[in-house]
């Protein structure tokens, strides 16, 4: 019952600064959908003249009647449609503006969803930790890093060396403990948790539940979200861009190019292209994608805004200081590191090293460091090519038994930016790389040997064993550097602007809501209500809501009553 009524509270309030704006009716909703279908009116032969006089017909009526809080001054309107246009642009926006919660605080909040968390050693898991650490170094904004909280069953599924956790506060714990030992200073955010749910096949959580209920109203400032496509794809609840008033997207994962690894991958990575276009144009108002490796998404550009650890840096200046002093700092010859799964490369390499048997010299062996679910597949495979692979266990990048080697290999053609081939070059080594978007950003660095065929991976193989690689210079070091990842993104995502404005209602005072993205928002979310259209497209069963187990662990109100029997 309280439930009930706070909800028929929340929906009969008026809020308190919408008193002084009048509400839309139904001409001014007309005339801006026709505004707003100015390209399909084209296309079905209504000339742009004709829709502008229907605009001008219904707008002026609405205009004459109301002059409550006219936008503009009389002297100010025109007949000219630019005007006219205009005039009604602004008259929708103070509407929304006026229906939005105003809350004033001394600093803007800043959200960061993602769709992993520690001690799963993934890209989601690791970057978006290191994004909230120094972003909240500056103490400008206050951060929360939102992380997904699985249950025991799911955690001994995911996390490795059978590291499971008996509450989240354990959990931050341990997350904090392991940032911290890394980037050298105290971090001053905030971490919270949402349910989530592991999926076996495609070896990801799934959100359970609405994510973004999980950042109270008065917070609900600036979105970061990590993997938009990926958090959205089952989204059933509050639309981002209408909670918050700026949503940035990162894209962190190519997922066509594993989908299309799959059995009926062509017609699956069809569908999911357009999934994802559509989410992200639905869910987010700036989408970075890491490089041109992902797919081409609605609002999108692209920037690599991952940094590096710090400890990878320091690594790379004690070994230019040793070369400095004449002493030999790489004493084994070439390595390839990542989780043991095809996807990531390895068949690339085996490949290569097939095609190359000959030319490669006969002393050349590389030594594989990675566990993964097709590790045994991998090792068999090697074994059956006779190919010189000495196969390791996976260990951190930073590990000083990896110091000494001179080479990186990477091959793989499925990443969007690799976190590995980074940390080699910040470590000072060769890497020699596929000729692929993904490692756009490494091109500019003189160590960064790509190649575009396999005679061309031989050359450039030989050239970097026969070879010393470059010292860093202090520009390489910091483009390479968490500090510039966060210029970066604070400049291409257009927080630098937002952050700096003294009022949070930034985003919609200042732009027209789209109907279009808004439709496409609640198709989805109609689709995303259906349990049996859910399960048809592969997601996760029972992830529409969180269960039990979710609610006890998070101390959460129970399922039935967060979503009662009125609700979807």
């Amino acid at each position: 019952m309280v439930k009930v009524k706070s909800s028929l509270k929340s929906i009969c309030k008026e809020p308190d600064n919408s008193k002084d704006i009048p509400p839309l009716d139904f001409p001014e909703l007309v005339a801006y959908l026709v505004r707003q279908s100015g390209p399909l009116l084209d296309q079905l032969g209504v000339k742009k003249d004709v829709s502008d006089k229907i605009i001008q017909s219904l707008y002026t009526k609405r205009k004459n009647q109301l002059m409550l809080t006219p936008i503009r001054s009389r002297e100010s309107y025109s007949h000219e449609n630019d005007t006219l246009i205009e005039d009604l642009d602004t008259r929708i926006a103070s509407v929304i503006h006026s229906t939005r919660h105003d809350h004033e605080s001394g600093k803007r909040h800043v959200a960061i969803v993602t769709t992993a968390s520690l001690p799963w050693m993934t890209g989601t898991a690791v970057n978006p930790l290191f994004r909230a650490a120094y972003l909240a170094k500056s103490r400008k904004q206050s951060i929360t890093l939102l992380v997904p909280w699985l249950t025991r069953k799911d955690q001994e599924l995911v996390y490795p060396n059978n590291i499971t956790f008996t509450s989240p506060e354990e959990q931050e714990v341990y997350i904090r403990s392991w940032l911290e030992e890394r980037i050298g200073f105290k971090t001053d955010f905030k971490i919270s948790f949402y349910p989530g749910k592991f999926q076996k096949e495609r070896r990801s959580i799934i959100p359970a539940g609405d994510t973004s209920s999980f950042i109270s109203s008065k917070d609900a400032d600036i979105a970061i979200l990590e993997e938009p496509e990926h958090l959205n794809w089952y989204h059933h609840g509050n639309r981002w861009t209408n909670k918050f008033n700026h949503v940035v997207g990162i894209v962190h994962t190519n997922y066509l190019e594993y989908i299309k690894r799959e059995k009926n991958g062509t017609l699956q990575a069809f569908f999911v292209k357009h999934v994802n276009n559509l989410v992200t144009r639905a869910y987010c108002d700036k989408v970075l994608r890491l490089s041109a490796a992902t797919q081409d998404l609605p609002k999108s550009v692209i920037c690599n805004v991952h940094g590096v650890n710090l400890k990878f840096l320091k690594i790379g200046e004690k070994t230019a200081a040793e070369r400095e002093n004449g002493h030999q700092s790489f004493s084994k010859g070439a390595y390839f590191l990542g989780k043991m799964v095809w996807a990531k490369g390895y068949r690339e390499l085996l490949d290569l090293l097939d095609k190359q048997k000959v030319n490669l010299n006969s002393a050349f062996k590389i030594d594989v460091y990675g566990n993964g679910e097709d590790a045994n597949e991998v090792k068999h495979a090697a074994k059956k090519l006779k190919l010189n692979v000495n196969f390791m266990k996976g260990i951190d990048h930073a590990d000083d038994s990896l110091h000494s080697y001179k080479v990186f290999i990477n091959p793989s053609v499925s990443d969007v930016l690799c976190t590995a081939t980074a940390e080699a070059l910040a470590m000072g080594k060769f890497v020699v790389c596929a000729d692929h978007p993904s490692n756009d950003f490494f091109r500019s660095f003189p160590n960064c040997l790509t190649y575009n065929s396999p005679q061309d991976f031989v050359e450039k193989v030989n050239l970097a064993m026969t070879n010393e690689p470059h010292p860093l210079t202090s520009d390489q070091r910091f483009s390479l550097s968490w500090e510039a990842a966060t210029q970066r993104f604070m400049e291409y995502s257009d927080l630098d602007k937002i952050l700096n404005k003294t009022s949070r209602l930034t985003r919609k005072s200042n732009s027209v809501p789209d109907l279009i993205d808004g439709t496409l928002a609640f198709a989805h979310y109609c689709f995303t209500g259906n349990e049996f259209l859910r399960l048809c497209t592969g997601a996760v069963p029972g992830t529409r809501d969180y269960n039990m187990q979710h609610s006890s662990d998070l101390r959460l109100l129970p399922p039935c009553v967060e979503k009662p029997i009125y609700g979807w």
